[in-house]
């Protein structure tokens, strides 16, 4: 049952998806983490495949940058699909001392600057949560192989290139830890339709100190969180 953004069919994807931004991450992750990986879809060249990971079915999709894109392919992965789980899996920017680069971080709850929770829940706040047994399954999983894992609220913002110059400083008066751009609009969505949703991002830059990771910490940071959410969810 294609759909104007998926052209797969109807027993193509997993109860769980893994749901990173760029198409090529998610070839790569099939690809390095997988058994089997088969693509069964490539419209507007936003990659999706399905194999197993501990002999379980698995599937990852791109997502685009930004809520309006991650959107579309998750509520058409939910509605047409029938996915159960969706794990957004990549990188963040910290805002908080607390998450220092090269962490581990899982969203416990996510603001946002845009409007689109708003508008779901007629006019009201969101309080945008994930799934409690997703978030604690991944973080028992980091603790068991002791990395380095921070849990609290991600700020998901519609400008990458932020207008407001106090936005740092405020997110980290009002204990935000990191700075990202889809976790808020999962998180409503999952709340609507029923489904498990978490964010599972490793800090890769620092708002505060302006410091980056190394281009392998960049690599091996993301592959990290990719293999813990996939042994605490299927291993």
């Amino acid at each position: 049952m294609p759909t104007p953004h998926i052209e797969a069919g109807p027993d193509a994807f997993a109860e769980l998806v893994l749901l990173p931004g760029d198409p090529l991450r998610a070839q790569e992750i099939a690809e390095g983490f997988f058994t089997d990986p088969v693509r069964v879809t490539a419209v507007r060249n936003m990659y999706g495949f399905t194999g197993t990971f501990a002999g379980k079915p698995v599937s990852v999709m791109g997502s685009g940058m930004g809520i309006p894109s991650m959107l579309i392919y998750a509520t058409e992965l939910v509605r047409e699909y029938g996915v159960q789980r969706i794990v957004r899996v990549g990188t963040c920017g910290s805002v908080s001392p607390r998450l220092r680069l090269g962490d581990l971080f899982l969203a416990s709850g996510a603001g946002t600057d845009s409007s689109v929770n708003r508008i779901r829940f007629k006019g009201y706040d969101l309080g945008a949560t994930p799934s409690f047994d997703l978030l604690n399954r991944v973080y028992q999983k980091a603790v068991e192989h002791e990395l380095p894992v921070q849990v609290g609220p991600v700020f998901s913002t519609d400008l990458f290139y932020a207008a407001d110059p106090e936005q740092v400083s405020l997110l980290e008066q009002f204990g935000f830890l990191g700075i990202e751009m889809e976790a808020a609009g999962l998180y409503g969505l999952a709340m609507q339709e029923g489904f498990e949703a978490l964010a599972v991002m490793v800090a890769t830059d620092s708002l505060l100190t302006h410091e980056s990771v190394s281009p392998e910490m960049r690599q091996s940071g993301p592959r990290n969180a990719i293999q813990v959410a996939l042994e605490a969810l299927l291993g």
